[in-house]
Parts: C-alpha cells; sequence; structure tokens
C-alpha cells in the first residue's frame, strides 16, 4: 500500500533518475549574512577574473546526480567466445551483449550477428545458460540491438506487428530491464526505419511498464567532437515524441577522423560528451522539460574504441581510459561502455607502433583486462566491488547429477580433458580451460594458482542427456563377449558406432565419456561437450 502522507522522492523505492519528470528540489531560500555577501562578493570577482570557467564552476558544485555505471560490449558471435559469465576474465558486473539484428534469411527473425538464432546460440555458444550464471553470480545484462554490420530489425522488417512482436521476443527470452538500440551508418537517417522502431519500443515499454517491469531504454550513437550529428539529435527527437522514455544517450567516442597525426583521444572525448550535453540539454528544454547539469549528465554514456580505432592515426590508451572514469565521476555520465572487452588483451607477436587492427586484442601496449579494471572501479550500478570475487554455485552437497537431466557428460576423476571440453559437475556446466585431468571443476585452485575449468551455467530443468551423433552410418555388427574383434574392427554399442583400437575379447566398449586412452574401443561419434576437431 502507498502511504499518500510520504512525498514520492522520500519513497525508499523511488529511483529519481529513473523518473523523466524529476527535479532537482531548489535549496531553502537563506538569508545573506555579511560573511556570505562577502564570499559571493568574491566569487563574483572570480567569475570576472575567470570568464566562462567560473559560470561552470559554480553551475556545477551541486555534484553529480549519478553514479557512472560500466557496462562493456561483448561481441557475442566473435570466436574464441568470450566467457562473460566468469569473474576471472570479465571484471564487470554487466555487460551489453552485441549484436541483435534480422536473420539474413527472415527480415522479421532476431539473430545473432546474422549467423545463430536465438535457439542455435543457446546451443552452440550457451548463451542462454551462460546469461543465467552470470545473474547468479550477482551481474546481469543489456540487450543490444544493431551495430554497424548487417541490418537491425527496424531496418530489414516492414511489417510493424511482426517488428514489435520480435521485440517481445528478445525481451522475454532473455528477460532484459535494460536494451540499447545502437543506430549507426545510414540506419540514423532511415526515416522509415526509424518510425517503425519507435512505434515497436514504445509499445513493448508500455506492455512492461503496466505488468510491473519497467524497461530502460537507451541510444547508442555516432558522435562527432562538438557533439551528436543532425541526424543523431532527430533520433533522440524522434524517440521522445514517438512515447520512449529514454533512459540516456551513449556517445561512440572513437573513430572521430578529424585530421590530426596524433590525436588527443581524450580531449576528443570530452569534448564531444560537453557538446551532446548542451544538445541533450537544449532538447528537453525544447520538449518542455528542464534539466539541471547534473540531470543531464546522468542521461548520457560514453563508448571508446579501446586501443586501436578504425582510424590509423586514433588510439585510446589506458591513460585516456583512467582520464574518462574520472570525468565520468566528476560529472555523473550515467553509463561508460567500452568496444569491446574481447579486445581487452595486448596483441600477441606485434611490435611497437605498428597499426594493428583486431578484433581480438586492442592494439596497444597493455596488460590483459586493463581497461575492463580502470572501468569497472566506477562506482555505479553494475561494477563488480567485492561481489565477482568468486562464482556463486549450488550447494554441492545438495546436488547429485543425473546422467539422464545432464546435457553433457559428469565429470569423472580419472579422465582427460582437453582444452574446450564441456562436463556437468554438481548442477553446473563447466568448461575446460587447458587439457587436465583430476582437477575437481568445482574445488578452489591452490593460492596463486588459476581453475583449469570454467564456470558456464547451471544445469537447466528442461535439460536433457546429451545425444552422440555418429560419424559413420555403414556398422551393422552388433557387439558380443564372446567374439574376438581384430584391430580396425567395428561394432555397435548401444546403437552407437565403435572401432577397435587393437585386438580383443570379451571387452565392452566404453559408455563414459570421454573414454580413456586404454580403452580398446574408439568412439566413432561426437559427444555434445567435446570440442570440434574440425
Amino acid at each position: 500500500m502507498t502511504d499518500r502522507a510520504t512525498p514520492v522522492a522520500a519513497r525508499p523505492d523511488y529511483d529519481p533518475l529513473a523518473d523523466p519528470d524529476w527535479q532537482e528540489p531548489a535549496p531553502p531560500r537563506r538569508r545573506l549574512s555579511w560573511t556570505r555577501l562577502g564570499v559571493l562578493f568574491l566569487a563574483l570577482g572570480l567569475i570576472g577574473a575567470g570568464g566562462t570557467m567560473g559560470v561552470i564552476h559554480l553551475r556545477d558544485t551541486a555534484g553529480p546526480t549519478a553514479k557512472s555505471w560500466a557496462v562493456p560490449y561483448v561481441d557475442v558471435t566473435l570466436t574464441p567466445t568470450f566467457q562473460f559469465q566468469d569473474p576471472t576474465a570479465n571484471p564487470a558486473n554487466t555487460v551489453a551483449l552485441g549484436f541483435v539484428v534480422a536473420h539474413p534469411k527472415s527480415a522479421c527473425t532476431p539473430s545473432w550477428g546474422g549467423a545463430y538464432t536465438l535457439d542455435e546460440a543457446a546451443s552452440a555458444l550457451e548463451l542462454d545458460r551462460r546469461i543465467d550464471q552470470l545473474r547468479q553470480a550477482g551481474g546481469d545484462i543489456t540487450l543490444s540491438l544493431g551495430g554497424l554490420n548487417n541490418k537491425e530489425l527496424a531496418v530489414a522488417c516492414t511489417d510493424q506487428t511482426r517488428l514489435t512482436d520480435a521485440y517481445r521476443e528478445l525481451i522475454k527470452r532473455y528477460d532484459v530491464n535494460t536494451l540499447d538500440l545502437d543506430i549507426e551508418g545510414t540506419a540514423t537517417a532511415d526515416q522509415a526505419s526509424l518510425q517503425r522502431r519507435v512505434q515497436a519500443v514504445a509499445a513493448v515499454q508500455k506492455e512492461r511498464a503496466g505488468a510491473g517491469k519497467p524497461l530502460a531504454v537507451w541510444l547508442t550513437l555516432p558522435v562527432t567532437p562538438d557533439g551528436l550529428t543532425a541526424d543523431g539529435v532527430g533520433v533522440v527527437r524522434g524517440m521522445l515524441d514517438g512515447g520512449v522514455t529514454l533512459r540516456g544517450v551513449n556517445v561512440m567516442t572513437m573513430d572521430f577522423n578529424n585530421g590530426d597525426k596524433h590525436p588527443d583521444m581524450l580531449a576528443l572525448s570530452t569534448s564531444a560528451l560537453n557538446g551532446t550535453h548542451k544538445q541533450i540539454t537544449d532538447l528537453y528544454l525544447q520538449l518542455g522539460q528542464k534539466l539541471t547539469s547534473p540531470q543531464a549528465w546522468s542521461r548520457i554514456g560514453a563508448t571508446p574504441m579501446i586501443g586501436q580505432n578504425d582510424v590509423d592515426a586514433e588510439r585510446f590508451t589506458v591513460d585516456d581510459a583512467q582520464g574518462l572514469a574520472n570525468f565520468a565521476i566528476d560529472r555523473g555520465l550515467g553509463r561508460v561502455s567500452m568496444w569491446s572487452i574481447n579486445r581487452d588483451a595486448p596483441c600477441q607477436g606485434t611490435f611497437a607502433n605498428v597499426v594493428v587492427h583486431s578484433n581480438t586484442c586492442s592494439g596497444v601496449d597493455q596488460e590483459s583486462l586493463a581497461f575492463s579494471k580502470v572501468f569497472a572501479g566506477l562506482p555505479g550500478k553494475g561494477s563488480s566491488g567485492d561481489k565477482q570475487d568468486s562464482v556463486e554455485i549450488p550447494d554441492q552437497a545438495a546436488t547429485v547429477d543425473d546422467p539422464k537431466t545432464s546435457p553433457y557428460p559428469i565429470w569423472r576423476l580419472t579422465a582427460l580433458y582437453v582444452t574446450g571440453y564441456k562436463v556437468v559437475w554438481h548442477g553446473v556446466v563447466y568448461e575446460a580451460k587447458w587439457a587436465n585431468s583430476g582437477n575437481d571443476p568445482s574445488a578452489a585452485p591452490p593460492a596463486g594458482t588459476q581453475t583449469a575449468w570454467s564456470v558456464i551455467g547451471p544445469v537447466n530443468p528442461v535439460d536433457k542427456a546429451p545425444t552422440p551423433v555418429p560419424l559413420v552410418k555403414d556398422v551393422t555388427k552388433q557387439w558380443t563377449p564372446d567374439s574376438t574383434y581384430k584391430r580396425g574392427g567395428r561394432v555397435l554399442y548401444n546403437d552407437l558406432p565403435y572401432e577397435a583400437r587393437w585386438n580383443t575379447k570379451g571387452e565392452a566398449p566404453s559408455t563414459e565419456f570421454p573414454t580413456d586412452a586404454d580403452d580398446p574401443w574408439l568412439p566413432l561419434f561426437n559427444v555434445p561437450g567435446e570440442p570440434s576437431t574440425n
């Protein structure tokens, strides 16, 4: 029940940043003492001496209204798969998963990068399971739609009803609270797709609000050193005019291409953010809402491309990242992201001062995860704090693995596991980081060492036993205990084909996977969980 005597802003569950109508309360009127008058005259004198900077300083003394939120992008379909659910690989507590686009063969069907349907991503990339694991550890995801490559749903799908249904499907499947709409290239000026997107997002956001599950919406847009492009401002205006409540505008502080031989990426980024701040303030004012300076900053995010940018001369360094983090804290930016955490590592086998464009390394001098650690230290929602030092997994003593409901083979103490092999142990799916044997996936490693296993995520109630896939079809002879089999002989056992490694009699093919190297029978089938040898 609501306490009517309690002002809205005083309620413990009230979030002013989620309320677009919130205004920072005016300070109480006070009488000016002679001391205060003296301070005021001194301040006015400083303004006269310092010009505009004095005015800005006085304007911002109220301080930021938001604590900056670190939410790095993950390129979901990139190989090798980035284990964003593993705190040893990802210091951030929240990630933006990109990118959902239209399926190349079905314009109104969402896909991951045009390469995987939602079900295929769950199977081949373990995406759903890894999202579950991240959430069990206290983290969450932002779902990012669009990007520079492929076609975003609103661009490809011209059927308004089917487009809205596609957005509903995504939000329901991944149970997302935050949607990131990355609109780039010609899409920023495609008026027809912009209108379709506005209608779809507004409808879904209204439905979610009615169900008590608010949907926060961010726009991610290109930027110049002066702020948003004219098309970008139009995108923001169109969303607001169309009834979408925006959580904020995230600007891509990258690829400025301003002609400098040695561009200062931090200076260009902060210039772009200052320009965006003025644009957002003016835009909301035109729509009848006056934002304070801190309120405007809380509705702005920044996304640099870490390391080497697409423009050869542009390199965003770890020092630049620290400068941007300081700027974010000082101003109260609502969000700081980066493209991408897949790239947060030094390139191997390259030389200094050589331009390296890579999706899996930064191309600048750095330690692994250096950028992530800088931004993960931001104090707002999604920062890791101390929560990610250990992975939360089910109560192992109470969990007994059932082969009938385990999607991968159950871990065995004596088995040799190669890199990439997946197993189930005490209700959790793990993947081998390197070849190992006898290393309990659930056990903490000795001090100063790393575990040999990555946590993928929990076994789900709908999981079933893995179904092996035969590699040959011409085996028909059933194995019998009384027969002698020569090396190379093939048999069926439990309807699966095997080949004798050497002469054998009375030794049944193993049904424990992976089979041991000293087992006389070589499986002629693939078991889900073992890495592809292609």
